[in-house]
């Protein structure tokens, strides 16, 4: 066989020694990282007493937490039941139908809205025959204004075609009637003086409020004139006051129509009537064909005085309505005085002499009955304030005395 020679021998038998082994390279230390330097302590300052005190009722801040919101089902809200009652119940149903009924709907369907004519007042020396209202009407009183052969309207106000077109009602009497309702009546704030005509025009220029006479049935001792009244329609009424109510009539109103009662009350009364017309009336022909019915009450709160329809027009049953003084005066009102006086005139005026009681409950029922009228009656609602008693030298001397039935 072939064998690898040297180029230099070594001598037969010797053993070659191992080759050196390779270097390894050895890697430079590493030099350790310098270790953190520790926290410089800071000293603690231990806390006063007190304040160790006040931090134990100190409240720690909770822990933040993860709140799992649980779906909670809400329980529905329970509704306040009000119980009402029948008359309530029924009233609701009746305000409810007002409100949708095409009935009520159209303003234009009102045919006497806007039919007022409108008479300015005047000073009462600058007006001829003009006679005025509200007067004494006791018996045997005769008025001290001349006028001739001018004459109320003594009939029964349906005899000569005229309606009721409108009811309101003034605080105290704006007539006299001497032992009825006069100076020496009361109510829950007293009475008014016999005039002092000077007085009155004094307190008016104060800005006081005009009121009436009361009447004599008032008795503080007694329940009925004082207890209170729940009032649900009429507004500012209180029991145990007087109150004049006016049922003015026209032969020129709507009667016997859904248009027949209006606020004001002169829509009413010029409903068929206008201008043109009026300016050929004489005075005799307007005393037969406007009127007012006047009765004076005292509201107590007992049933035993319930009258359900007092809407229509003057209480005539037993006294009611039988003892009447009938005259020709004026419309009324707090804007006429002895010095300014009314153009609406001459009219007849019929005034039931006796004061009567009668339950609140009566002048509720007939708001309501207002309520449901065609025409807003909303502003008759209340008690106007009263004329102060008319000067004898502008009552009219033609006083009538009947005990006939006037109702309407």
């Amino acid at each position: 066989m072939a064998t690898n020679k040297s180029s230099s021998s070594s001598p037969a038998g010797a053993v070659e020694a191992p080759p050196a082994p390779a270097e390894v390279p050895v890697a430079a230390p590493v030099e350790p990282e310098p270790m953190p330097e520790a926290p410089k302590e800071v000293p603690v300052e231990e806390p006063a007493v007190e304040d160790v005190v006040e931090d134990e009722f100190e409240e720690e801040e909770p822990a933040e937490e993860t709140v799992v919101e649980e779906e909670v089902e809400e329980e529905p809200e329970v509704e306040e039941t009000v119980e009402l009652s029948a008359e309530e119940l029924s009233l609701a149903a009746f305000l409810d139908a007002k409100g949708v009924s095409s009935f009520f709907a159209d303003a234009e369907d009102n045919t006497c809205a806007g039919k007022k004519i409108a008479l300015d007042n005047d000073l009462c020396v600058n007006m001829e025959v003009a006679p005025q209202a509200g007067a004494n009407v006791t018996k045997g009183y005769v008025g001290g204004l001349e006028v001739g052969e001018l004459a109320p309207n003594t009939k029964p106000y349906y005899q000569s075609s005229m309606c009721p077109v409108n009811v309101h009602w003034h605080l105290g009497s704006e007539h006299y009637s001497a032992g009825e309702y006069d100076e020496l009546g009361d109510g829950p704030h007293g009475n008014q003086p016999r005039p002092d005509w000077a007085q009155r025009e004094r307190d008016l220029a104060e800005g006081k409020v005009r009121d009436g006479f009361r009447c004599r049935h008032y008795d503080a001792a007694d329940e009925k004139f004082t207890k209170e009244y729940d009032w649900k329609h009429c507004e500012g009424m209180e029991v145990g006051e007087t109150y004049e109510v006016h049922w003015p009539h026209s032969a020129a109103g709507a009667c016997g129509t859904v248009n027949q009662y209006q606020t004001p009350f002169y829509d009413g009364v010029f409903c068929n009537l206008n201008m043109e017309t009026l300016v050929t009336l004489q005075a005799q022909d307007i005393a037969n064909a406007v009127g007012v019915h006047g009765q004076v009450f005292t509201i107590v709160n007992d049933e035993e005085y319930f009258y359900p329809d007092l809407i229509r027009g003057m209480l005539v049953d037993g006294e009611h309505g039988q003892d009447i003084a009938i005259y020709t005066g004026s419309t009324t009102g707090t804007s006429r005085s002895n010095e300014v006086c009314s153009a609406y005139a001459p009219i007849t005026w019929q005034v039931d002499r006796k004061c009567h009681m009668i339950s609140a409950s009566s002048f509720d029922k007939m708001c309501y009955d207002m309520k449901m009228q065609r025409d807003d009656m909303s502003g008759d609602l209340h008690a106007h304030g009263s004329r102060e008693l008319v000067h004898d030298k502008y009552v009219a001397n033609n006083q009538y005395d009947s005990r006939k039935n006037l109702r309407a």
